[in-house]
C-alpha cells in the first residue's frame, strides 16, 4: 500500500459520509466526559463496535473478533476527561474508511510494521501525550477484544503505572438516554421494521423455505433504506416455532404451520424490534387462545405507557393479567430491553427488565427506547406465540413504535 493506497488516502476527505451532524457528536463526547470525571477516570479507551461508532461514526464490516490469532482487535478510541478530542487508533487498512466515515480529527493510523497489532504504537502515542496517569478504563463487559488482547491491554496500561478499571458502563449509561437526533432515526427504523413484517407475511405460503422469507423481508427492508441488523432475524416454522431463536433453514413451510418471524428494523445502526406470529391455514382453537390472551397485555401496557412508568409496576399489571387467564406458568419470557446502536453479534441493550431482576423505584427514563416481549408456550406442542414490540419514551409521551397488528394473522385459510 504505497503511492496508489496514499493518492486515495489524501482524497478521501471529500467523500465524507457523516450519519450525524458534527454537533451531535460534540455533544456525545462531552457526555461521555462527564461521565467519566463522575467515575473518576483519566483515560476510557474504546474497543466496541457500539461505543466507537458512538463517539465517531466509525463503522465497517470487520472487527476481528473472532479472527486467527495473526489478526488482534487492537484498534479502538481513546478519550481523556480533560480532552475535547479524541484520538481514534485504527490499521492501515481501514485508514480510507476512517477518513470517510468518521468525525475524528486526530487519526493515528499503526505503523505498517505494526499494523496486525497496534498496541505498543497505542501505547507509545498515549505517553507523548501525557494520557498515561491515574486510571484508565476499559470495556472490559465488552466481547472485543477477546480475553487474551483484554488482558495484554489491562497489562500494558497497569504497566505504565495506571489503575486499571471497567469502564464498560460509561458510554453504555450516556448511550441509554437518546437524543432528539437519534428518536428520528428510531422512528425510521420503525417504518422499515412495518416493511419487513409486510414482506414476511407476503411471502409466507406452502412450499416456501424460511430462507426465502428471511431473503424476501432482508430485502424489502434494503429497498426502504434499512441496514443489516445485529441478529440474524429467524424464521421458524411448524415444531421449529417452539423454539424462539432458530436460524433459518431450508425447512420448507406446509399448510397448518405456525410461522414467526423476529425482525429489526435499522436505521443508521438504530434498531427497532417486532416479532409477529402467522398461521398456514387455520389454526388449532388452542394456539389462537393462548396467542390472543397473551397479545391482551399489550393493551394494558397501552394504558400505563409514559415517561417516567415504573417498570415493576407495568410488569405486575401484566403479571396479573395473565395470572388471571390461567397461561403465566406457560410464559416463556415476559421483559424487555433497551435497544439502540448495534452492530452483529447482537441487538440486546444494557438495560434488561423483567420480575426476576427489576428493582423497586426503576422506572423508564424519558429519551429511552425499549422492546417487550410477550412469548407464551401453546398447548400440544403447537408452537410458541411470540409477539414483541418496541416502545418509545418521549419528554412528553410514550409510544408503540410501530403498526403491524398483533394478532396471529391467518393465511391461506
Amino acid at each position: 500500500m504505497k503511492a496508489n493506497f496514499a493518492a486515495a488516502l489524501r482524497q478521501a476527505p471529500r467523500h465524507k459520509e457523516l450519519p450525524f451532524p458534527e454537533e451531535e457528536f460534540r455533544g456525545r463526547l462531552a457526555r461521555v466526559r462527564a461521565a467519566m470525571a463522575k467515575a473518576k477516570l483519566d483515560l476510557l479507551f474504546l474497543t466496541s463496535p457500539e461505543a466507537i461508532y458512538y463517539l465517531t461514526g466509525f463503522q465497517c464490516e470487520w472487527y476481528q473478533a473472532q479472527s486467527g490469532r495473526a489478526f488482534p482487535a487492537t484498534s479502538g478510541v481513546a478519550v481523556h476527561v480533560d480532552h475535547d478530542q479524541h484520538i481514534h487508533f485504527e490499521t492501515p487498512s481501514e485508514a480510507i474508511l476512517t477518513a470517510i466515515g468518521t468525525v475524528s480529527r486526530d487519526v493515528r493510523i499503526f505503523p505498517m510494521e505494526m499494523r496486525r497489532n497496534g498496541l505498543a504504537f497505542i501505547l507509545g502515542e498515549l505517553e507523548a501525550e501525557g494520557w498515561l496517569r491515574g486510571t484508565a478504563g476499559l470495556e472490559l463487559y465488552n466481547y472485543r477484544p477477546n480475553p487474551v488482547i483484554a488482558e495484554q491491554y489491562r497489562e500494558g496500561f497497569a504497566g505504565a503505572g495506571m489503575t486499571v478499571a471497567d469502564g464498560t458502563d460509561i458510554v453504555r449509561g450516556v448511550r441509554h438516554i437518546k437524543s432528539p437526533m437519534e428518536m428520528t432515526c428510531f422512528a425510521e427504523a420503525a417504518r422499515i421494521a412495518d416493511i419487513g413484517m409486510a414482506a414476511a407475511r407476503d411471502a409466507i405460503q406452502p412450499g416456501v423455505t424460511e430462507l426465502e422469507v428471511f431473503g424476501e423481508f432482508v430485502a424489502a427492508m434494503a429497498r426502504a433504506g434499512g441496514e443489516f441488523p445485529g441478529i440474524l432475524p429467524p424464521v421458524m416454522s411448524g415444531f421449529r416455532s417452539n423454539c424462539l431463536h432458530p436460524l433459518a433453514t431450508r425447512k420448507a413451510i406446509e399448510r397448518g404451520d405456525r410461522v414467526n418471524v423476529d425482525l429489526c428494523g435499522v436505521y443508521n445502526r438504530y434498531h427497532c424490534n417486532i416479532a409477529r406470529g402467522f398461521w398456514v391455514g387455520e389454526p388449532p382453537e388452542a394456539a389462537a387462545r393462548m396467542h390472543e390472551e397473551s397479545i391482551k397485555a399489550f393493551d394494558i401496557i397501552e394504558g400505563m405507557l409514559a415517561p417516567g412508568l415504573n417498570v415493576r409496576e407495568m410488569l405486575e399489571a401484566v403479571r396479573d393479567h395473565y395470572t388471571a387467564a390461567g397461561i403465566l406458568d406457560e410464559a416463556y419470557w415476559s421483559g424487555g430491553y433497551e435497544l439502540g446502536i448495534a452492530f452483529p453479534p447482537d441487538w440486546v441493550g444494557a438495560f434488561i427488565y423483567d420480575l426476576t431482576m427489576t428493582g423497586e423505584g426503576e422506572v423508564f427514563r424519558p429519551m429511552t427506547v425499549v422492546n417487550h416481549e410477550c412469548n407464551f408456550h401453546a398447548p400440544d406442542s403447537l408452537g410458541m406465540s411470540a409477539t414483541i414490540d418496541t416502545f418509545f419514551f418521549h419528554e412528553d409521551r410514550a409510544e408503540f413504535a410501530c403498526k403491524t397488528p398483533r394478532e396471529l394473522q391467518v393465511l391461506f385459510a
